[in-house]
């Protein structure tokens, strides 16, 4: 896994512009006058990531916000979750652990094998703990933003797609995900999981109950109104 140093949450870094490749409700929100949960938000996560990783998370909101207003999901959460959804990301091992131990979690063997999946886990605890933010969709979104589970909420779906198609991807399929995601939102978590779980075979690497789960369930549901 790879170490990063951090400043201290009090430590923030300067304000900055946001970049022109937010969606304009983006820009809004990010500018939003006397908003300064937001700004604090947004000094927070420049100080705790690389420039690469904050883009991401740019990118990510505004493709969360693009989402939510296409298929009726909560437009300022789904920001929120898409803007902090990476906020562990780049955290070292002693802090996602600090982080589990505050939430009470406790590894599976898969999941202590796979420190990618690390920071999905730690970041609702970091969000509850330190940014004070308690609202169970926000944080459930963030958490399953990587593996997917079964009886996903529309907003964790939201999340998990805009993590996929957001502007700075670059991975083979990421223009047919992103067509997909204009057409249906099923469809489009059938696609991903289907991708993701097939690299990861590829890869030779276990799969997360969750992601097996939610794609059983997710086909399931399509040969079901297939049926009727």
């Amino acid at each position: 896994m790879r170490s990063a140093q951090h400043k201290s949450v009090s430590g923030f870094g300067r304000e900055k512009t946001p970049p022109v490749y937010c969606c304009p409700r983006c820009v809004r929100l990010l500018r939003k006058e006397g908003c300064t949960v937001v700004r604090t938000y947004k000094e927070i996560l420049q100080s705790r990531l690389s420039d690469y990783r904050y883009r991401h998370s740019l990118c990510v909101a505004t493709s969360a916000v693009e989402l939510a207003e296409r298929y009726g999901a909560d437009v300022e959460k789904a920001f929120l979750a898409g803007l902090l959804h990476d906020i562990t990301k780049e955290a070292d091992q002693a802090e996602h652990f600090a982080l589990f131990s505050i939430g009470s979690i406790t590894l599976t063997q898969a999941e202590e094998r796979n420190p990618k999946l690390w920071h999905a886990m730690s970041a609702p605890i970091f969000l509850k703990e330190k940014l004070n933010i308690t609202d169970d969709e926000i944080l459930t979104a963030v958490r399953y933003h990587t593996t997917a589970r079964a009886n996903m909420t529309l907003l964790e779906k939201v999340i998990y797609i805009a993590d996929f198609i957001s502007a700075d991807r670059e991975y083979d399929d990421v223009d047919v995900v992103r067509d997909l995601a204009k057409k249906g939102i099923g469809e489009t978590m059938l696609y991903t999981l289907n991708y993701s779980i097939r690299e990861l075979l590829e890869r030779g690497c276990a799969i997360h109950p969750d992601s097996i789960a939610c794609y059983n369930e997710t086909v399931l549901n399509k040969e079901q109104k297939s049926e009727i």
